[in-house]
């Protein structure tokens, strides 16, 4: 018995069984809740993981033995996010003007308010290399985080907080704005929540979600651009 288990436990399958069941958990909270903001499925996912891992005493390095294996299809699950963009493109040439303006002026924003907020409370400069990048989706974050002197996995903390922060306040955010532009409102949605905002974007409207793909693209890649450069004049 102790042998099955050890095995279950040290298994790449168990893990990724556990982690699609946990994302199943969080689509049904979502639809029992009516889709209360609170109730995202990746939230609800990351709580059920983290309790079992703590309850049980598993560590992360045997948890991604199987997340791993998930991990691997973010790149072509991103890639699939221009399928819906395609299917926007006739939008593309009239938000021209507000995507050249609106993605550079809010990366500049978030990059330059969480590295003036740690220098204002008295954060190291290592600290400020971190939480620059968080507008970026994480494996970007982190990948700018190292190159400039950052905690890559702090990072990787900081960017699916602000991810899931995005996701639960955003659209009620974007509502008290009276921001109704499905198309507006998803280039909001990528750009400060990434991943995680897309998802919640792709789930309330198509039009929106494909949005929210290309700003998490494009922040994603102007973020890599000027957070070097943010952080040299600062």
């Amino acid at each position: 018995m102790t042998e099955a288990i050890d095995w279950l436990r040290d298994s790449p399958l168990t893990w990724v069984f556990l982690t699609l069941l946990a994302y199943r958990a969080g689509v049904w909270v979502r639809g029992r809740t009516g889709g209360h903001p609170l109730a995202q499925p990746v939230l609800v996912a990351a709580a059920l993981l983290i309790t079992l891992l703590a309850a049980l005493g598993i560590d992360y390095d045997t948890y991604m033995t199987g997340g791993s294996l998930i991990h691997l299809v973010l790149g072509p699950a991103t890639v699939a996010l221009a399928v819906p963009l395609h299917r926007q493109a006739h939008h593309l040439r009239e938000m021209a003007l507000p995507l050249a303006i609106a993605l550079p002026a809010g990366a500049l924003v978030s990059i330059g308010s969480a590295a003036l907020t740690v220098r204002a409370l008295g954060g190291s400069e290592a600290l400020e290399a971190t939480i620059a990048p968080k507008a970026a989706t994480t494996p970007v974050a982190i990948a700018i985080a190292d190159h400039i002197g950052g905690v890559p996995a702090l990072v990787a903390a900081f960017t699916m907080l602000a991810g899931m922060l995005g996701a639960v306040f955003g659209p009620w955010l974007l509502d008290s704005l009276r921001v109704h532009d499905r198309r507006v409102r998803g280039l909001a949605m990528g750009a400060v929540s990434h991943g995680v905002g897309t998802s919640r974007s792709l789930h309330d409207d198509l039009t929106e979600g494909a949005f929210a793909g290309l700003a998490m693209g494009l922040t994603a890649l102007l973020t890599s651009v000027l957070v070097p450069l943010v952080i040299a004049l600062l």
